[in-house]
């Protein structure tokens, strides 16, 4: 059989352009003389569906345009495609995610996810009913395929990780399948592909079958989507590969045991930047702001941020705030224009001295006391969020959040004032992988000026401030950070133990944070759902 693997980006609750982009890519499909192609999970509603699945008018928008494919799509070719379709029992929750077979002149069938996650960013109970995996089989074209959804083939026992699921449904399908099928929505993490091609080598050895892996791509919220679809054949060799973060349509002849194959082995800190790019040119487009401004500070996280902006939206996009105030050194405002010149994009600077002393004699004139401390330290901070935040309501901007995961986790930020934004691109990197960015930036020629990488880190909220004046030395804190946020450990070092009390007390700030973009697998966001107000001890 000759397969299409249709990579496509879906637009959550945009039924109807979905549903052309899958008309437009059976065509496609079918001209490369394909007799089945294959869509992601959730192709034709976008993933994920999240509340939305409290209205059934948009349930119901969703599933005519089941009909309008299949009278558009050529014959001679068979889709199977993820949506969501209406549960006819009356017990249980209202609604499946489905794989949809769909065919130009026979009633489409439809087939159910079992395993619905209940981890980290998945929530997928609270609406959507288990399906029954045995029941997922199907001839096509003479061929007996297993149709899979995403989860349904990762409760095998994955070395280095708990199963949290008590039993496998894979392990109870009896019989011989010329195929399996695996539709996606499978959010990118750093090394999220290695676990991809566990589950579903174990999927191919356990039914002694070629399987084909469709992941949808593009980004959702604070979730990025990267796709890298693949075909294997029964031992479990790649024999087609789609490329990341980008739409493709590739084919897999298993008659002939062939395939496209672009591979993309990239390293690490590329995998982050294509990841992060995504991230923000589609949260910008499905959220209709065409354009995204940040405050450009001189330091190595604006700079980074300035330079992912202009990669995801181009430099006439973009603009650069410089918000010097009482503590800035010269060279800040000298090195933000430096990097805006080399990156082509705007700086508009706006002074916030006046604004200050002003706030700050209106508060002596009414409290008892004000020796200078965090008030005038925020007031500063608060300030600059004020102006940004007015450019947002005047222009229709995404306004970027600059503060990197070492900041969220010791809650180094200020609620209103550096925290303001819509999105936070590098809400989830560490200090030391801003600066990997950074040096990736500049590998070829210098485009972050070398003086903002080799600068000590300073907030300048006070006289001659440094970072290291209240945290942790970056290295150690990185090492913490990824110690008791993304792997969970007790702390035992000096600054472990520093930054716990410190997690601890700023938790409130991270459930007001803007949506991080996600790239480990512990990210603060959705998938963190730790108490506020709590007498655990740890």
């Amino acid at each position: 059989m000759r397969i299409a693997l249709a990579q496509i980006n879906s637009t959550l609750g945009s039924f109807e352009s979905n549903a052309e982009k899958i008309i437009k890519y059976t065509a496609d499909a079918k001209n490369r003389r394909c007799e089945l192609v294959v869509f992601p999970e959730m192709a034709l509603f976008g993933y994920r569906t999240s509340d939305l699945l409290e209205r059934k008018s948009v349930v119901v928008q969703q599933l005519t345009q089941i009909g309008k494919i299949q009278k558009k799509i050529p014959e001679g070719i068979t889709l199977i495609f993820g949506a969501v379709t209406k549960n006819p029992s009356k017990r249980g929750k209202p609604y499946f995610n489905s794989a949809v077979v769909l065919s130009k002149n026979s009633k489409p069938k439809t087939f159910n996810k079992q395993l619905l996650p209940t981890y980290d960013v998945f929530d997928e109970y609270r609406h959507l009913e288990h399906g029954e995996t045995n029941k997922n089989i199907i001839k096509i074209k003479n061929k007996k395929i297993l149709i899979t959804v995403c989860e349904d083939i990762w409760a095998w026992e994955m070395p280095g990780t708990r199963n949290p699921y008590p039993a496998n449904p894979l392990t109870n399908i009896k019989g011989k399948f010329d195929l399996v099928v695996n539709i996606s929505a499978s959010p990118f993490s750093l090394n999220k592909e290695k676990d991809r091609l566990f589950v579903t080598r174990q999927t191919a050895k356990q039914f002694k079958a070629p399987m084909v892996y469709v992941n949808t791509v593009g980004a959702q919220d604070e979730l990025v989507f990267d796709g890298g679809s693949f075909a294997l054949d029964k031992a479990g060799n790649i024999i087609s590969q789609c490329v990341r973060f980008a739409e493709d349509l590739n084919v897999a002849d298993f008659s002939e045991r062939a395939g496209g194959f672009r591979s993309q082995k990239l390293e690490q800190t590329e995998t982050i930047r294509q990841a992060l790019v995504l991230g923000i040119k589609d949260f910008a487009n499905k959220t209709g702001l065409s354009r995204a401004h940040l405050g450009l500070s001189g330091g190595i996280d604006s700079a980074v941020v300035a330079c992912l902006a202009v990669d995801a939206l181009g430099p006439s996009k973009v603009t650069t705030f410089a918000l010097p105030g009482p503590y800035s050194a010269t060279q800040s405002f000298d090195l933000a224009k430096k990097l805006a010149k080399e990156i082509h994009v705007e700086l508009k600077e706006i002074e916030i001295r006046s604004a200050y002393e002003t706030i700050v004699r209106q508060l002596e004139n009414t409290f008892d006391s004000l020796e200078f401390g965090t008030v005038h330290e925020n007031i500063q901070s608060r300030l600059r969020g004020l102006y940004l935040m007015a450019f947002t309501n005047y222009k229709n901007s995404l306004l970027l959040s600059t503060s990197n995961k070492d900041e969220y986790a010791a809650g180094y930020t200020t609620l209103y004032g550096d925290m303001c934004g819509g999105l936070a691109p590098i809400g989830d990197l560490l200090k030391g992988q801003v600066y990997d960015l950074a040096n990736l930036y500049n590998k070829q020629t210098e485009i972050i000026p070398r003086e903002i990488i080799e600068r000590v880190p300073t907030a300048e909220l006070r006289p001659n401030q440094k970072d290291q004046d209240t945290l942790p030395p970056y290295d150690d804190l990185d090492k913490a950070v990824r110690n008791l946020v993304q792997k969970k450990l007790n702390a035992k070092t000096k600054s472990e133990k520093w930054l716990l009390q410190a997690l601890m007390k700023s938790e409130f700030k991270r459930w007001q944070a803007p949506p991080i973009l996600r790239v480990t697998e512990h990210a603060f966001g959705r998938g963190r759902n730790f108490p506020i107000a709590h007498k655990a001890f740890f």
